[in-house]
């Protein structure tokens, strides 16, 4: 349990590392690539809810400090995404070959409301023509296609633990 804890504290530290040193310097057609994003979303997939809630908000936290950005924005939409693709993947999600795409599309959308309305709810500039028009299709566009080979090295670094390969028991019927 606490190997697998450092695991996922190692995957997420290291993507916010990158995001904050390489992937927010990168920008094509207006788009950035959201990898600490994308890695939360397969910790979430692969963990379920509470890991990757208290994933999301360190993440956020590393975040936020990096970028010298108000402090705590980040980290309350990293949790409420992890959380909400981790109930996703515990309920109807987590065998499904498409689950990995659909959590990045629609969190990345949602992500993008998201900071936009806390922005503005905080007095902050929220440019929401920039937000949404200009930079949000590139980013889902771009983030979607870090999916497949972040959500394979975020599984191969996060094996099953022995309570997710455990086989559901048998239901034996009375009477």
């Amino acid at each position: 349990m606490i190997a697998d804890a450092a695991k996922v504290g190692g995957v997420v530290f290291a993507a916010a590392i990158l995001q904050a040193s390489v992937f927010s310097e990168i920008s094509i057609l207006n788009g950035t690539p959201d990898l600490l994003l994308v890695t939360l979303l397969s910790v979430a997939l692969l963990r379920g809810s509470v890991t990757a809630a208290i994933a999301g908000f360190a993440g956020g936290l590393l975040i936020d400090t990096a970028n010298l950005g108000t402090l705590g924005v980040s980290s309350l939409l990293l949790t409420l995404a992890g959380y909400w693709i981790g109930r996703y993947g515990e309920t109807t999600g987590r065998d499904r070959s498409h689950a990995p795409f659909l959590a990045v599309g629609v969190v990345t959308f949602l992500y993008a409301f998201g900071a936009l309305a806390l922005h503005y709810m905080l007095g902050e500039p929220a440019p929401a023509r920039i937000v949404l028009l200009d930079t949000l299709f590139q980013g889902i566009a771009l983030n979607l296609i870090l999916t497949w080979p972040v959500y394979a090295l975020v599984r191969r670094a996060l094996r099953p633990s022995e309570r997710h390969r455990e086989q559901p028991q048998e239901v034996h019927l009375l009477g």
